[in-house]
C-alpha cells in the first residue's frame, strides 16, 4: 500500500518508463512488415513484436535487426538508445 492507503496494482516495470527504440519507425520507412523483418533478421515474429513494444533483447538480436534494416552494428545507439547515459570518461 502507498501512503494514501491505496493498493499498489502496478508492477515494477510500469513504474520505470521504457526508453523506446526506433525499430518500428525504421521498419515502416523501409515499407517492411514485421514478418518480413523477422524473416530477414532470422528471428521470431514474436521477437519483433516485443522489441517494437520496447522490451529488452539480447545484443545478438539487436545486431540481427540492425543488419536486416540495412544498418551497421555501430549505429545501434541511434536505434536502441542506451538505458543509462554513457560516461564519456570511459572512452
Amino acid at each position: 500500500m502507498d501512503h494514501y492507503g491505496n493498493e499498489n496494482v502496478g508492477n515494477a516495470e510500469e513504474s520505470n518508463p521504457v526508453k523506446m527504440n526506433r525499430v518500428r519507425e525504421l521498419r515502416e520507412n523501409r515499407l517492411m512488415t514485421q514478418a518480413q523483418l523477422a524473416r530477414k533478421a532470422r528471428v521470431a515474429l514474436r521477437t519483433i513484436h516485443s522489441v517494437e513494444k520496447g522490451m529488452n533483447c539480447r545484443m545478438d538480436t539487436k545486431r540481427k535487426i540492425l543488419l536486416a534494416l540495412g544498418l551497421r552494428f555501430e549505429d545501434r545507439d541511434k536505434v536502441f538508445p542506451p538505458a543509462y547515459p554513457l560516461d564519456p570518461t570511459l572512452n
